[in-house]
C-alpha cells in the first residue's frame, strides 16, 4: 500500500515555486499562469512578502488583488502554498511600534527597508502576526486553490538574537521556568567564576556586548531562548490558521545553511517539513553540500517525504561570487532532493524580479524569457517530474546514522576553545563525505534517540554531551552496535560544564579510553598516524594524550606532540564496538579508518563509479533507483528495472556525463 502523499488534493510531485504577482501588471499575471502550465507547474508559493499590500494599516485588510491572483490560479490548475507575509512587517507597523525593531548586541537598534526586522519577543509583534494569519484563514480556508499554509519565511535570517527591553524582560521568564529560583541559575552558569553571582532577577539580562568573553552558559542558554522566541512566533501563527483552517501548515527550514534554529524541535511543530537550500559557489563538490541538507531535512521529518520549497534554478545573488549553474545541473540538484526523499521541487522564484535586492537572483522564468537555456531546462525538469508521480510517498531507509546535535553546535562555537582549528562544520562533512563518496546512505540523528536499527553510528563532532545520551550511546554498543567517535566529543553538559570524570568520561564505558590532555597542534603542521598493518595516513590539527581503559590500540600518532601514543582506538563492549579516533584525518585519510569499520558494522560499501550518486527509494516491495551522474564521463548503473526517465528496460542503464536515470527496480 503505498503512503499517504502529502496533499491529497494533487496527483503528481509539486512543481512551482515563490510567485510574486503583486511586482507585476495584471496582464503579466494571465501569462504567468500560461507559462506556468507550458512549464508543467502545479503549485506556487504566494503572499510571503506582501503585508503592507493585504493589511494597509492596522486592522485595514484589503484582498482584492489575492483574491484575484488565487481564483486565477485555480482556473488554470495551479494549488496555491499561501504564506502569511510575517517576515516583513509594514512600515506603519514601526511607526506605531518602534520598540519592536531589534536590537543587536551592542545596542543599535536596526531600521526599517529590509526583512526579518522585528523582535519575536515583541509583544506588539506577536499581536500583529496573529491578527494577519487569523484574516487570512478566515478568508482563505475554504478557497480551492489552497493545499498548504506557508507560515513567515526563514526563521532567523537574517537576524535572530534581540537584545531589547522586551527580549531581556522575556529572558528572565524563560530563565525563570527553566530553573525556577537564582541558586538554581547561578549553579548552571557557574557564576562563582568571574564574580559573576545574581542576587536579583532584574540585573539578569541578554549576553550583550562586554569587555571580554560573557560566561558561556549564559551565552548557551541565551540561543536555546533565542530558538524558543522564534519558535513560539510560528506556533502563535500556527494555531491562528488550525482555529480556521484545516490545511497542513509549515515553514521553511534552512537545513545545513542556517544553524540558529534547533530543527529537531521545529519539526514536531510543522504539519509537513519543509527545506530551502541553494549551493555554495565556493564549494568545490556542492552535491555533497546538498545531499547532507537533503539527509538532515528528511531525518528531522522523521523519514517521511518532505518539501524542497525553494532553491535555485542558476545563480544566486548573496555570496562573494554567483556562479550561475551549468547545464543539466539544475535538475540534478533537483532530482538528487527527490532520491533523497522531496515530494515536491518548488524554487525562488518564479519570474525573476526586475527590482529590490534580489533583482539578480536566477528564476524559472528568467529576464532573458522564454528563449533561453535556464527555461528549457525547467520545462524539461516539469515533464521529468512527471514522469515521476509513482515515486510519491516512498521512504528513504539508511544503516548508518550520523550525529547531528545544534545545541552542541551552539556550545562549541562559544569563544575560547583550544584552538580555532575545531570545526563540526569540517568534522561532520568529511565523515559524510567519506560515507557518500562509499556509496553509504546516512541518516541524522540525535545522541538521544533511538539507534537500534543502525548498524552504524557515527559522532563527528558531539562536544556537548548529557550524560543520559552518553548511556544511550552506551547501550547501543552494547546490544550490538559499531560506534565511532571523533576527538573534542564529550567534553561538557548541558550548560558546558566540563564533565566531572574528565573529557570524554561520558563515553569511558563504550570507548574503553581516557582523555588525559589535548595536544593541539602549531598552525599548518602535519602529522601523520600508523596504522596496525604498518601503513600511514596523514593527519594534522589535532593530537591527544590517550590513556587506556580497555580499548585495543589500532593506529598510533607517527610523528608530533603525540609520537607514539594512540591514535585510533577499538573497544569491545558487549555485542559491538567502539572506535575513538583523536587526530583529524581528512575525507581521502577517512576511507583507511572506514575500512575497517565497516567490516565491524557489515556493512558493503556500494562503491559507484567517481561521482555516480545512487539512493533508493522504497515502497513496500517497489525500489526506485535514483542514479545521479556528477562526473563529465558517461557511466552506467548495473541493475535490473526500467528508467522512468527515458523509458529504458533492462540490467543495465547507460547515464551519459550530468544525466540522471531513475530506475523502478525489477524484484
Amino acid at each position: 500500500m503505498p503512503n499517504a502523499p502529502l496533499w491529497p488534493a494533487l496527483d503528481a510531485i509539486a512543481y512551482g515555486g515563490d510567485y510574486n504577482p503583486e511586482q507585476w501588471p495584471r496582464e503579466t499575471w494571465r501569462e504567468d499562469v500560461r507559462l506556468m502550465r507550458e512549464a508543467g507547474v502545479n503549485l506556487v508559493s504566494v503572499g510571503i512578502f506582501s503585508w503592507a499590500l493585504i493589511e494597509t494599516d492596522e486592522g485595514v485588510f484589503d484582498f482584492t488583488w489575492l483574491d484575484e491572483i488565487l481564483d486565477l490560479l485555480h482556473a488554470n490548475g495551479i494549488a496555491v502554498d499561501l504564506g502569511t507575509p510575517t517576515a516583513s512587517p509594514p512600515a506603519w507597523f514601526f511607526a506605531r511600534h518602534p520598540e519592536a525593531r531589534v536590537t543587536t548586541a551592542d545596542g543599535t537598534r536596526l531600521g526599517f527597508g529590509s526583512r526579518g526586522m522585528a523582535s519575536p519577543s515583541s509583544a506588539a509583534y506577536r499581536e500583529a502576526i496573529v491578527r494577519i494569519a487569523a484574516a487570512l484563514a478566515r478568508r482563505y480556508a475554504e478557497h480551492p486553490a489552497v493545499v498548504l499554509w506557508h507560515v513567515h519565511n526563514e526563521y532567523g535570517v537574517p537576524v535572530a538574537d534581540d537584545h531589547s527591553d522586551e527580549s531581556a524582560a522575556a529572558f528572565r521568564g524563560w530563565l525563570r521556568a527553566r530553573y525556577g529560583s537564582l541558586d538554581a541559575l547561578n549553579a548552571a552558569w557557574g557564576t562563582a567564576f568571574w564574580g559573576q553571582h545574581y542576587g536579583a532577577w532584574e540585573h539578569v539580562s541578554t549576553p550583550a556586548a562586554a569587555p571580554s568573553t560573557i560566561n558561556p552558559a549564559h551565552k548557551l542558554d541565551f540561543q536555546r531562548f533565542t530558538d524558543h522566541q522564534l519558535r513560539a512566533c510560528f506556533v502563535a501563527e500556527r494555531d491562528a490558521i488550525r482555529a480556521r483552517a484545516a490545511q497542513p501548515i509549515t515553514t521553511n527550514f534552512m537545513a545545513n545553511q542556517h544553524w540558529g534554529t534547533d530543527l529537531w524541535a521545529w519539526a514536531e511543530e510543522v504539519d509537513v517539513v519543509s527545506d530551502d537550500h541553494y549551493l555554495w559557489a565556493a564549494d568545490d563538490a556542492p552535491e555533497i553540500g546538498l545531499a547532507i541538507a537533503a539527509d538532515l531535512t528528511r531525518s528531522v521529518a522523521g523519514g517521511r517525504p518532505w518539501i524542497l520549497m525553494e532553491h535555485s534554478t542558476s545563480a544566486v545573488n548573496w555570496q562573494p561570487r554567483n556562479l550561475a549553474k551549468r547545464p543539466g545541473e539544475m535538475a540534478r540538484n533537483s532530482l538528487a532532493h527527490v532520491a533523497r526523499g522531496a515530494d515536491a521541487v518548488l524554487f525562488f522564484q518564479w519570474r525573476a524580479s526586475r527590482r529590490g535586492a534580489e533583482k539578480f537572483h536566477s528564476a524559472m522564468l528568467p529576464h532573458a524569457g522564454t528563449d533561453s537555456r535556464v527555461w528549457r531546462e525547467v520545462t524539461a525538469l516539469g515533464r521529468d517530474l512527471g514522469a515521476l508521480d509513482e515515486v510519491r510517498g516512498s521512504r528513504v531507509t539508511a544503516d548508518v546514522a550520523v550525529l547531528w546535535d545544534f545545541e552542541s553546535f551552539w556550545a562549541q562555537d562559544l569563544e575560547w576553545r583550544p584552538t580555532e582549528d575545531l570545526s563540526h562544520r569540517e568534522r561532520i562533512r568529511a565523515y559524510y563525505e567519506r560515507l557518500w563518496r562509499d556509496g553509504v546512505t546516512v541518516d541524522f540523528a540525535l545522541p538521544g534517540h533511538d539507534l537500534s536499527r543502525y548498524r552504524l553510528v557515527v559522532a563527528p563532532a558531539q562536544y556537548l554531551l548529557r550524560a543520559d545520551d552518553a548511556a544511550n550511546l552506551t547501550r547501543y554498543v552494547a546490544g550490538g552496535g559499531t560506534l565511532v567517535v571523533s576527538y573534542f566529543s564529550g567534553i561538557v553538559g548541558e550548560n558546558d560544564d566540563v564533565h566531572p570524570g574528565g573529557y570524554l568520561s561520558p563515553l569511558r564505558e563504550a570507548l574503553g579510553v581516557d582523555v588525559e590532555e589535548w595536544l593541539p597542534l602549531a598552525e599548518g603542521a602535519r602529522t601523520a598516524i600508523a596504522w596496525d598493518d604498518g601503513s600511514e595516513t596523514p593527519s594534522d590539527h589535532w593530537q591527544e594524550q590517550l590513556r587506556l581503559a580497555g580499548a585495543e590500540v589500532v593506529a598510533r600518532n607517527a610523528s608530533g606532540p603525540g609520537e607514539g601514543l594512540p591514535a585510533v582506538t577499538r573497544h569491545a563492549h558487549g555485542d559491538g564496538a567502539g572506535w575513538y579516533v583523536s587526530t583529524r584525518l581528512d575525507t581521502a585519510g577517512l576511507a583507511a579508518l572506514m575500512r575497517r569499520v565497516y567490516d565491524d558494522a557489515g556493512i558493503t560499501p556500494a562503491r559507484h563509479d567517481e561521482g555516480l550518486e545512487v539512493v533508493r527509494r522504497t515502497d513496500g516491495d517497489r525500489s526506485y533507483a535514483f542514479a545521479i551522474n556528477h562526473s563529465a564521463r558517461d557511466v552506467a548503473l548495473e541493475t535490473p528495472g526500467t528508467d522512468l526517465l527515458t523509458g529504458h528496460d533492462g540490467d543495465r542503464h547507460p547515464i551519459p556525463a550530468g544525466g540522471v536515470a531513475v530506475v523502478r527496480e525489477t524484484p
